[in-house]
């Protein structure tokens, strides 16, 4: 079964985290695939190569919860907890309760399995995505 996983926040944090994720899903062959993004910046060279992938990139990161029960897992990296909670409360309208949000802190503990040399940005310029 394919885990299918959104990335919200391609910022400072999410965009060093989607290219190092993406990598490690591609080398170590794990039957899991990024089926959808959402940033603000879609013209930033990170959302062009998902776009360029057919990976769907939205401006607005409710989009992604509209697609339901497709997603599996949604990384939310936009380091705001209140964009979190209006996610939370739009997969509830939703009824889904398939998916589920992953914070910035799960990413940093899968950060920690990567085994990487760079480390993952400490904090945000800014909240957002």
């Amino acid at each position: 079964m394919t885990i299918r996983i959104a990335l919200i926040g391609l910022g400072q944090v999410g965009e060093t985290f989607a290219e190092h994720f993406l990598a490690s899903i591609q080398t170590r062959n794990v039957d899991a695939k990024i089926v959808a993004v959402a940033t603000h910046n879609t013209d930033s060279p990170v959302a062009l190569g998902f776009e360029h992938s057919h990976v769907p990139v939205y401006k607005e990161g409710l989009q992604i919860a509209e697609m339901g029960d497709s997603i599996d897992i949604i990384f939310d990296l936009t380091g705001n907890a209140e964009f979190r909670q209006q996610l939370r409360n739009k997969l509830q309208e939703m009824k889904n309760q398939h998916t589920i949000i992953a914070p910035e802190t799960i990413a940093r503990l899968l950060w920690a399995f990567f085994g990487e040399d760079k480390t993952l940005p400490a904090s945000h310029a800014r909240t957002g995505y």
